[in-house]
């Protein structure tokens, strides 16, 4: 999967709207992440509108891209599930589905980490209005990459050990 090794964060883009049926594609991706007792706790906000991307850009010192993105995806959590310590696992599975998914459709992608810290998720639920029985987990800011620049090479031996 050349995703895995395309994919960066990105932050900067263009003006242009992301299609409704590539939104589709990143929430099904999202949604196909294996999850802890298939319980998938996850639910989306889908955020386009400039004003409310605005204040998002504002919910953590890190989130200041999304208020020139076309998109972002708010990915929150369902209090109530079979296995809710593990529910922030999922979740992170689910948002590198979606990140990986953008950067095959040809889109931009960051993570911008609103859990654990409880001040940023009650920032996010005063913007977006989410109800009490979800928990905010990040921000995905989205779009058309104004530019692209290779990934960086990771890999490290020193961290591999065989036994």
């Amino acid at each position: 999967m050349k995703e895995i090794f395309h994919r960066t964060s990105v932050r900067k883009y263009l003006d242009q709207k992301v299609e409704k049926e590539k939104i589709e594609l990143l929430l099904k991706a999202g949604m196909a992440a294996p999850s802890a007792g298939n319980q998938q706790p996850w639910e989306f906000y889908v955020v386009e509108n400039k004003e409310l991307l605005e204040k998002l850009s504002k919910t953590s010192p890190y989130a200041g891209c999304v208020k020139q993105a076309p998109l972002g995806i708010v990915a929150c959590y369902k209090k109530e599930c079979r296995m809710p310590e593990y529910a922030q696992i999922d979740m992170s599975a689910c948002v590198e589905n979606i990140l990986l998914e953008a950067d095959s459709l040809g889109l931009g992608a960051v993570w911008l980490g609103i859990a654990p810290l409880k001040e940023r998720m009650e920032a996010v639920r005063e913007v977006l209005h989410i109800p009490d029985d979800l928990e905010v987990f990040a921000i995905i800011s989205c779009g058309y990459p104004e530019t692209t620049r290779p990934q960086q090479d990771r890999f490290d031996t020193n961290r591999i050990h065989y036994m």
